[in-house]
């Protein structure tokens, strides 16, 4: 009688072979950005493929795609992700200075510093946001851009704008407060979200944060700057989100949708099989489209520090 592993295909066992050795490492930087100190937290992998760097949402963490890792579909993909200043393990010398601009110039550091080049980029909520201002500065490096729900536009400050419509002197009380209106809204995960923000939140940073999305979303003409971006695009949203009066326009425009079944503003709470396969699907095709990234692996590779 065969045992076990010996019903094992020899593509199954590659895979395994793969991901075993496909080593997470944890690390920290000392950066200073326009004159404040940090310590970023990140996680990296090494791959043979061109890398993705992904940016999360307020009030989470590196840890939301931590699950890449694991997954077959992406075995030989490099990538790279980090807590974003006033999250997270990330350390601020001055959370007062924390804006989505200094986010963007700190995304940048962390690149250099880790001298990732080009890439695929993905971003939630405030990454996402973070990540279309980056983008737009930097278009030469981006291979394809997946947006889960970043702001683009007026509508998208349904968390931010409480900064003005639920204001307070005291920024733990706006917290508290905050948390408890979060958890009790009736979407997908978010009680669950909700249920990390004292570990995951630095309280000095949220006002400067929550500012600087409501402005960029209401004068920032966030829609349009994103649709001008000329590489392959996807805005990722739950099935709770489909009244978005935009996603019209994004569709007619070239943009690729994907609603993700059973899912709110937290795809990768909620559904995480279905984000992780339709991220998947639009890598392979955005590279099949361009005739494809990875001969340039050399270049593209993440190099570890």
């Amino acid at each position: 009688m065969k045992n076990q592993e010996d019903t094992r295909t020899h593509d199954d066992t590659t895979v395994v072979e793969q991901l075993s050795n496909a080593e997470v490492t944890y690390g920290q930087l000392e950066l200073s950005v326009n004159g404040v100190g940090m310590r970023v937290a990140f996680i990296q992998r090494e791959g043979p493929l061109a890398p993705a760097v992904f940016l999360h949402g307020f009030g989470s963490s590196k840890e939301d795609y931590l699950d890449m890792a694991y997954r077959a579909a992406f075995s030989r993909r490099p990538f790279m992700a980090f807590d974003l200043p006033g999250c997270g393990e990330t350390l601020c010398d001055d959370l007062s200075q924390i804006s989505i601009p200094f986010l963007v110039d700190s995304t940048e550091a962390v690149l250099q510093r880790l001298g990732i080049q080009r890439f695929h980029l993905v971003g939630h909520s405030m990454g996402g946001l973070t990540a279309l201002m980056f983008a737009l500065q930097n278009q030469d490096r981006v291979l394809s851009f997946v947006d889960i729900k970043g702001n683009l536009a007026p509508e998208d400050c349904f968390l931010s704008r409480q900064i003005f419509t639920h204001p307070s002197d005291d920024p733990a009380d706006f917290l508290r407060a905050f948390l408890e209106r979060t958890r009790r809204a009736p979407s997908f995960a978010s009680a669950f979200y909700a249920s990390g923000l004292p570990s995951k939140v630095r309280v000095g940073a949220i006002r400067g944060i929550f500012e600087s999305m409501v402005r960029l979303s209401d004068e920032g003409d966030l829609l349009s700057r994103f649709l001008s971006l000329p590489f392959p695009r996807m805005f990722m949203h739950g099935e709770q989100n489909a009244s978005l009066t935009y996603l019209k326009r994004l569709g007619a425009e070239g943009v690729e949708l994907a609603e993700i079944p059973h899912s709110g503003h937290f795809p990768m709470y909620s559904n995480p099989v279905e984000m992780w396969r339709r991220i998947d699907q639009f890598w392979k095709r955005s590279e099949a489209s361009s005739n494809g990234p990875n001969s340039l692996e050399s270049q593209t590779e993440v190099i570890r520090s």
